[in-house]
């Protein structure tokens, strides 16, 4: 999920300093729409260990070159149920983690919050509007498999349910109208090699 904006024109997002976990870690390349493993359910984390806590640390480093606030292992083209993110909540704290196995539990109001949306995997695609609710909580496990229990409201919530649904198959254009997501996919089409090296170049600033 991109860094969000207030303007439909996106704006140049504030910089956040590098986590300790992104500076371990390395760039992968975002897998767009239309890649299989973006299409269905992703498998289980059952292994947890050395691998695994060096993937959270390149997708930490990618959602940063990338200037998003959350990034699911599927976008970088592997096949586990695990998100990271680094996210403003409502309370204006930036809220970092990660979690495998995600289980989404929607919290009271039921009523859902109004919100614009984009998707790292959709470069180029403006920000659409999409009702999400506005508190969740989400089960899971660590990187060490101990359980784990996130709670989101606002912006991390809507973070949480998008990249949950990443991990279930499902993309923020697959709840668009069809010419809202024809819209989309025609945004990215004009856009996404310029923000692929955009991204790219990020990276090897960010490197140094």
């Amino acid at each position: 999920m991109p860094t969000p904006h207030t303007d439909a024109a996106p704006a140049k997002p504030t910089e956040r300093p590098l986590l300790p976990e992104a500076l371990r870690g390395s760039y992968r390349p975002i897998t767009e729409v239309g890649a299989p493993v973006l299409h269905r359910r992703c498998a289980e984390v059952t292994e947890f260990g050395h691998e695994l806590a060096q993937l959270i640390d390149d997708m930490f480093f990618t959602m940063h070159a990338a200037q998003g606030v959350g990034l699911a292992a599927n976008q970088i083209g592997v096949d586990l149920q695990l998100f990271v993110y680094d996210c403003p909540g409502e309370d204006g704290q930036r809220h970092i983690g990660h979690i495998c196995n995600p289980v989404i539990d929607i919290q009271p109001p039921a009523e859902p919050a109004a919100g614009r949306e984009g998707c790292l995997s959709v470069p180029g695609a403006g920000l659409h509007e999409l009702p999400r609710a506005a508190r969740t909580v989400v089960h899971g496990q660590d990187k060490d498999g101990n359980a784990l229990t996130l709670e989101g409201h606002g912006l991390l919530a809507r973070c949480f349910q998008h990249e949950t649904d990443h991990l279930n198959g499902t993309l923020y254009i697959d709840h668009l109208t069809p010419a809202e997501r024809s819209r989309a996919l025609q945004e990215m089409a004009a856009n996404h090699q310029a923000v692929s090296a955009q991204r790219e170049a990020r990276a090897r600033t960010l490197r140094g």
